[in-house]
């Protein structure tokens, strides 16, 4: 059977369940006008905060002059350090401390290493993660968690253009409906793969994926949004009922109560509002499909670059071979951009 074509509503560190990865036509999806609607998105939602601390206090070289322990007493966390602190004017010593607090974290190490040769491959197919995501508990508790939070993913849809279903199927495969939001402390997670990241063939570009999420973390707590040195997440640093890193945090995150902070561990409300946001700032396209009613050729392989960004076009994909299903008509979806 050949391939379905995806129309790329999927985003980088967000992944969906079968309640969102349909390959039927949507056409019938209210706004099939892709264009209108823009999200009502605004930088105040996501920048609460309770005050940032004044730099009055020991500079940088002060700090370094004095005894260092744990990360901080290593040289390339100094270089970090003081370009951190210089570019985001943030305070010294708060700063210093957070990362002389940091802890090596030996079993994320452990689970960022790649396989070993002849180890075996690990299968990333859709029925493999079909298997692993669409089953009876997660279903349930899915159903469970629209009827609960109806109200809540209605607002959220309204605003930002993406359905209640997708909303909720991420926070299903995320963390079973906040089940499972990890144990790990986030500090030492993010801190260790900034600086002890194991070999990789992308190792560089990992490295500064963490040390860009160490910073922010950073920040977040320097900010009042979080406690870094409280905070528990996911091995690598994922937080909450969302499993947003700090970036998203700091980016994306929407607090029901624009006078409160974001709160994605305790308040569902603010987990659902900002996972649309940060779905319709990634470029999710209101009332699109996420399957086009199409097919490509068996020898489909060629046309994957290895991305995630959709850079193909319908007309690009007609020569290549591709068909539309039976009864099916190529509709607003055919304009977007396809992968």
């Amino acid at each position: 059977m050949s391939p379905t074509l995806r129309i790329l509503q999927l985003v980088p560190a967000i992944l969906l369940s079968a309640g969102c990865a349909t390959s039927v036509s949507q056409e019938s999806t209210p706004n099939a006008d892709y264009a209108a609607a823009p999200a009502e998105v605004s930088l105040t939602d996501t920048k609460h905060s309770t005050g940032r601390p004044t730099l009055d206090g020991p500079s940088a070289d002060e700090v370094l002059s004095q005894p260092l322990s744990g990360f901080m007493a290593r040289s390339d966390v100094q270089a970090f350090y003081r370009k951190l602190i210089s570019e985001r004017d943030l305070p010294a010593q708060s700063v210093a401390d957070l990362l002389a607090n940091a802890q090596f974290q030996p079993t994320t190490v452990r689970l960022m290493t790649p396989r070993a040769a002849g180890g075996g491959r690990i299968v990333r197919d859709w029925p493999t993660y079909r298997k692993r995501f669409v089953e009876p508990v997660r279903i349930e508790r899915g159903i469970a968690f629209m009827q609960q939070y109806h109200d809540q993913l209605k607002v959220a849809e309204n605003r930002y253009g993406v359905p209640a279903s997708i909303i909720a199927a991420i926070i299903g495969v995320e963390t079973l409906y906040g089940s499972h939001m990890g144990n790990f402390r986030v500090l030492d997670s993010i801190t260790t793969l900034a600086f002890n990241y194991p070999e990789h063939p992308r190792r560089d570009e990992r490295v500064n994926l963490f040390r860009n999420q160490l910073s922010d973390l950073i920040e977040l707590h320097v900010d009042g949004r979080l406690d870094a040195n409280k905070q528990l997440g996911s091995f690598a640093g994922a937080i909450g009922i969302p499993q947003f890193m700090p970036t998203s945090i700091k980016e994306y995150a929407v607090s029901t109560n624009p006078q409160q902070r974001v709160n994605l561990e305790y308040n569902v409300d603010d987990a659902i509002l900002s996972v649309a946001n940060f779905l319709r700032r990634h470029g999710w396209v209101p009332g699109a499909p996420v399957f086009a009613p199409a097919r490509l050729p068996t020898d489909a392989s060629h046309l994957v670059d290895g991305g995630l960004s959709p850079n193909t076009t319908w007309a690009q994909l007609l020569k290549e071979g591709a068909r539309l299903n039976p009864g099916a008509s190529a509709q607003s979806w055919a304009h977007l951009p396809l992968g």
